[in-house]
Parts: C-alpha cells; structure tokens; sequence
C-alpha cells in the first residue's frame, strides 16, 4: 500500500500573442476532504486591470473573508 500523497490545483493560463486565458477550479480541499466547491480562485484586482489566480493557502483565506 502506498503512503504517497498528491498535491496539486487547478489554476491554468494560456497566452497566444497579445490574448491571455486563465481559469481555475472552484474546489477548496483539506487532505481528502472537500471543504467548499465553489470558491473564487480567479479574480480581478487593481480596478479590474489585473487579473490573478490564487491556490493554496491563499485561495483558502479569500474563501474564509466571503463568510
């Protein structure tokens, strides 16, 4: 049996000349357990000039100030 744990998110870009794409999950997890599914990784800043993809910890805290 295996002890090996998987990290991992969900935040993705693509950029093709002067065009970016980026989009990421909405899952919050800690260890195997879903804690919310419809979080907002990916968001606007800086008047809406900027956008931004969080993960991890990060990710996380953002969800806990939406409450």
């Amino acid at each position: 049996m295996s002890t090996a744990k998987i990290h991992g998110t969900t935040i993705l870009s693509v950029r093709r000349g002067d065009r970016v794409v980026i989009g990421g999950d909405g899952q919050v997890t800690l260890g195997d357990t879903t804690m919310k599914g419809n979080a907002r990784k990916v968001r606007r800043l800086h008047e809406g000039k900027v956008i931004a993809g969080f993960a991890g910890g990060t990710a996380d805290a953002f969800t806990l100030f939406e409450r």
